[in-house]
């Protein structure tokens, strides 16, 4: 188990977790891969892997900044269009809006479903996701377990990083009657997440999935001063370490 734990907290400090989806429970990267196939397939584009990832975060970051208000179908849709124009492989409406409603099909890591039941005997569990509710629900059921609570992009208006989003979080966990020091932000963005939320005063726990892997991904390069209280390799390993606190 791959741990490292602010010295000064336990996790069972908290009371609830809230969660990014894509990319911490959901494995974003394949799910975006295996969807970009056809238009590839088609185009015989000669870009590698980790270069059309990183093309995606510079699109998916630029778009989601132009246009906060489109629901994430809309916001691929564009961000696969710009990825073709940069490359030379222009994609057909057709592909962009397969591309955009490929969010119901992206896998769930293999060890989510296990650890959020566990989690959910602890834990109130709460999303703050970049999507829309729409593809949220399908990967919900990936999941395997129903959130005590779900605020999207849809929702508030804004994407992540937006600072808006984990203002909404707070409020809307006051309003369950739990304050921020109750919540632990658990996620693998340091850009999308972990930043903004330690601007709000929040704690955060770092699901590094990426592990040794170099690069950023499909994720948008963090602020140097960008920190977090807990990592954990996969969020099993988070709830070991929270198995581990209780009969330790």
């Amino acid at each position: 188990m791959n741990v490292e734990v602010a010295s000064y907290m336990r996790l069972t400090d908290f009371k609830v977790l809230s969660f990014d989806c894509y990319g911490t429970l959901i494995d974003w990267e394949t799910g975006l891969l295996d969807a970009l196939k056809p238009w590839r397939d088609r185009t015989r584009i000669d870009v590698g892997t980790e270069d059309l990832l990183g093309a995606f975060a510079r699109h998916e970051t630029a778009q989601e900044s132009e246009t906060p208000a489109l629901a994430y179908p809309g916001i691929l849709a564009r961000v696969l269009k710009r990825i073709g124009d940069e490359f030379g492989a222009p994609a057909t409406d057709e592909e962009a809006a397969a591309f955009g409603a490929s969010v119901p099909d992206w896998p769930a890591f293999a060890d989510s479903a296990d650890a959020l039941a566990y989690l959910h005997e602890f834990y109130q569990l709460v999303i703050l996701s970049n999507v829309d509710r729409k593809s949220f629900a399908a990967s919900e059921a990936k999941l395997k377990i129903t959130f005590d609570a779900v605020f999207t992009a849809q929702d508030i208006g804004s994407y992540k990083p937006d600072v808006r989003n984990f203002d909404f979080l707070i409020t809307s966990i006051a309003e369950r009657g739990f304050d921020k020091g109750d919540m632990l932000h658990v996620a693998q963005s340091l850009y999308h997440d972990h930043g903004p939320a330690h601007s709000r005063g929040l704690t955060t726990a770092w699901i590094d999935r990426r592990g040794d892997q170099a690069g950023g991904g499909a994720t948008s390069a963090p602020p140097p001063d960008v920190r977090f209280d807990f990592r954990f390799t996969s969020l099993g390993d988070l709830a070991a370490a929270h198995r581990a606190e209780l009969h330790g």
